[in-house]
Formats: structure tokens, sequence, C-alpha cells
């Protein structure tokens, strides 16, 4: 899969799809749609759509796709390769949500949570097959949040298409496993090749799983989170394992309109200038490297 365009920017969203396949455009079409990516509080998260004509679903569930939770790395690879070899009737689409793009979104003035996100981007990747002229007379989802009440929605912005959602869709329906695993190939390789913008000392690239809980992600998270500016942008800094880092690891801010006695024992800014206060000696942040900054030995 190239993802090119997602290493060359990868501080956003980013659209990827397959040629559209000519009988979608002619034929009514099933579509399934997937994500992969939800929970981990490292790496982006990605919505897939994978669709193909009604009289050629046979031919898709003859390819023995299944939820890509299920299949080992390889096996997503290969099918997936499969489903590219099958491009005359198999289309798919991506929408790759980066880390800072899912926090920003959670932590900004107007709350926007991942649920609303997760239902947005599907809708989005619906309207999109649309737009290609796909022949969408189907669509299966697998559930974010209650099925009922996100079917709803969806068949309201589709009235004309036969809306299904579902827990666990992925394992029900073949063309949603597929999306499944067009997500998850493309999250695993978004994540293997993720072009750093922040230079990092000793950059260790064995995160883990990406989960919150696994030991080995959160060790990474605390090697590698500076104490003013944060986490690099790879990092979900709204999730509460992240958080929860930087209140043990980052510097506290002393804010102007808080009563002093309530900020006693916080450090100055300045001493993020000190060489010698600092406990993890790194790199300059890349906000002082591109700006040519460097600290004063005098005021």
């Amino acid at each position: 899969m190239e993802l090119g365009e997602l290493e060359r920017d990868n501080t956003g969203r980013c659209r990827l799809n397959s040629p559209v396949p000519a009988v979608c455009r002619k034929e009514p079409c099933v579509l399934g749609v997937d994500e992969a990516g939800r929970g981990p509080v490292l790496g982006p998260m990605v919505y897939a759509i994978c669709y193909c004509p009604l009289s050629r679903l046979e031919d898709l569930e003859a390819l023995k796709v299944a939820d890509s939770k299920t299949l080992s790395e390889s096996e997503r690879d290969r099918l997936f390769a499969k489903m590219e070899e099958d491009g005359d009737f198999v289309g798919w689409a991506l929408d790759v949500l980066s880390p800072n793009l899912i926090s920003t979104s959670m932590l900004g003035r107007v709350k926007y949570n991942l649920n609303s996100l997760s239902h947005d981007t599907a809708a989005g990747l619906v309207q999109y097959a649309l737009d290609q002229d796909v022949k969408v007379a189907q669509v299966f989802v697998d559930t974010v949040g209650l099925p009922e009440t996100y079917q709803e929605r969806l068949q309201q912005r589709f009235p004309s298409i036969e809306v299904t959602v579902k827990a666990k869709a992925d394992a029900l329906y073949p063309v949603v496993s597929a999306a499944s695993i067009c997500a998850k190939v493309a999250r695993d390789q978004a994540v293997k090749n993720w072009q750093f913008l922040e230079k990092l000392q000793d950059l260790d690239t064995d995160y883990g799983s990406g989960y919150p809980n696994d030991p080995k992600t959160k060790a990474w998270l605390k090697k590698h989170v500076e104490p003013v500016f944060g986490f690099p942008q790879f990092v979900r800094f709204s999730w509460r394992t992240a958080q929860n880092i930087l209140e043990k690891e980052a510097e506290s801010i002393m804010w102007e309109d808080v009563p002093t006695e309530d900020q006693e024992g916080l450090g100055k800014i300045t001493s993020y200038f000190n060489e010698s206060s600092r406990v993890h000696p790194h790199l300059p942040h890349r906000y002082f490297q591109e700006r040519g900054l460097q600290s004063a030995t005098t005021l």
C-alpha cells in the first residue's frame, strides 16, 4: 500500500483510495465500513471502506476475508494484495486521522468526542464513494456506540441506501471484513514507517502494541516526553495514559491568575533553559531548532 502522501504530512488527515472499478459505476454495490487503531495511545486511527457489486459478492467471499484482528500481519498483507489484484470489481478508500488531529479535536474549545469523529469519518467515506459515482445500494458498518442510534443517523443521511449497523460486523459481513483488512494494513504500515517531525534523541521505535495498558508503550512514553512541549505528534496526548505521564514527568505551569500560595513548589519556566537542572538531558525541541534559537548564557 502506497502511503507516500501520509508520510509527507502526517499532522492532519489523509485520504487514500484505489481506482474505482468500472463495474461499480454500472451495477448496484455493497459497501462495508470499519476502522483500525481506535484504542491505542500511539499512531493514527484509520477508517476504511471496501465495496464491490452485489453480483460479485460471492467472489469477494471466496477470497476468505475475515476480521483483521483474527489474522496475522502476513495474512492481512496477502489478502490485501489479492484484493488489489481483483481491482476490476473491488474498490477501497481510506481516511487516515493523525494522532494530532484526534487529540486537538477532543480537547478543543468545542468538544468533538471520538465517537462523533468516528461517525462523521465513516459517513464521509460513504459520501466519497457516492461522489465517485459508485452505485451504493447497501452499507454495512461495524458499530461505534449504540448500533440503533448510529444506524438511524446514517439512514437519515443516506435515505436511498439500505444501511445496517451491527456490533462485530467485521466478523459477520465479508465486505466489512475486507474493509477491516484495508484499515489494519494501512495503520500497521503508517506506524512502522512513521516520520517523526521532532528530532528525538535515542529514538526507540519499539513502541510495544501502542495500547495504553502495555508496559512497553508506557515506558516509551516516559522516555520521549519533553518537559515543556510534551509528546511527539505520534502520541494522542488527549489519552488519559499520556496525561498521567505528563503530570508526573513534565514541568508544571505557573498561571498568572492563580493565587501564588496555590503554586508553591512549582518550578520556574527559566529552569527549562538551565542545562544543569535537567533530569533528562535532551536535544532542543524542534520549536527552537526550526527558528535557530539557542539558550542565552546571560540574561
